[in-house]
Parts: C-alpha cells; structure tokens; sequence
C-alpha cells in the first residue's frame, strides 16, 4: 500500500513580485518532489498555493485525493468556490473546512505544510495532537515557518515528529526515513 502525504498550507495566492514567484515554484517543486517517490497525495482540495502543489503533484503522475468541506461537487463548486481540475478523486465530507481538517490530517500518515494561516494552524494541531510525522516547508512563510515557536510555546508529549527543511526534497526525505521503520512489519514470533 502506498504512502499518504498530506499538503496543507496556504489556500490564497502567492503575492506579485520575487517574493511570490519563489513561493510559487517552491510550491511546484514540492509536486515534482512528490512525484518522485510512490506515494498518493492528499490535500484540502482547495485553491492557492496548495493549489499549486497538487496541480503540479498531478501533472507528474501522483494521484491526487482531496477532501472537500462540501457534501456535493456543487456545493464545492458554488459555495466553497473550490477547484476539481486538480484531483484525481474529491471525497465530499459534508463536514464544514474544520471537521474536513481532522478527516484529511487523519488520512495522512505524513502532513507537510507549505506556508498556512488559521485553518493550517488548526490542521497543525490536529496532527501534532494525532502524534504524525509531520514537515515543514520552510521560507514559504505561515505556519510552515512557526513551527518552532509553537511547539516551544504550546507543544505536548503526542510522537509527533516535526521537521523543517527550505528544499522539498530533503524535507520528504526526513520524513519518509522517519515513517518507513513505523511500517516495517515486526517479524511474527513461533
């Protein structure tokens, strides 16, 4: 069974000038990045720089799973006024963007974050509280970039393991080398 990686992070655009356009192939990078391991992304099916990361994650050949807040393709469409062109597969929760939040982090075995306000704030906590392996795109700014602040200030004992990385591909790696001895079958004893 594959690998499910989560991308949460910021659902509004990058802003104009160099400081955007770095967010943005940061954004693209971390799809190519994804590409390059065997895994199935999920994201909040959402627009902005998450966005990005699963227009591009698809493009390569990832399969691509996002969880809407909406209970229908036209409530995602016409009320949230989410995108469906970057999925491969939407699963409507009908559960609102909070309850979407703890059924997609719970759905990861790893969660990256790429920039991020309040709602990845919140999807921050759930997985550090579900104790995930969790990466942190850094100079993307947001939560991706606070993570230090917040565990220093706010954290518990959950087997959460944090990293932070500014390169994509280091990031997963950290985080794919933590998992992989987690899901290593325990030889069965005579």
């Amino acid at each position: 069974m594959k690998i499910t990686i989560g991308v949460m992070g910021s659902a509004s655009d990058a802003d104009e000038g160099i400081a955007g356009d770095v967010l943005r192939e940061k954004a693209s990078a971390l799809g190519r990045a994804l590409a390059r391991r065997d895994v199935v992304l999920m994201t909040g099916a959402t627009t902005g720089i998450v966005y990005l990361v699963g227009k591009s994650a698809k493009a390569s050949g990832v399969f691509h799973v996002g969880v809407s807040p909406a209970s229908s393709q036209g409530e995602h469409v016409e009320r949230y006024h989410l995108p469906t062109d970057a999925c491969n597969l939407i699963v409507y929760t009908g559960f609102g963007l909070k309850g979407r939040n703890v059924v997609l982090v719970r759905s990861c075995e790893i969660v990256i974050f790429i920039a991020g306000a309040m709602g990845s704030l919140n999807e921050f906590t759930i997985a550090h509280d579900e104790g995930k392996v969790i990466g942190c795109l850094t100079g993307t700014g947001g939560v991706a970039d606070e993570a230090n602040y917040l565990l220093e200030k706010f954290s518990k004992a959950t087997g959460a393991r944090v990293f932070q990385n500014h390169h994509p591909e280091h990031l997963l790696d950290d985080c794919l080398t933590t998992l992989k001895p987690a899901l290593t079958p325990k030889p069965k004893v005579p």
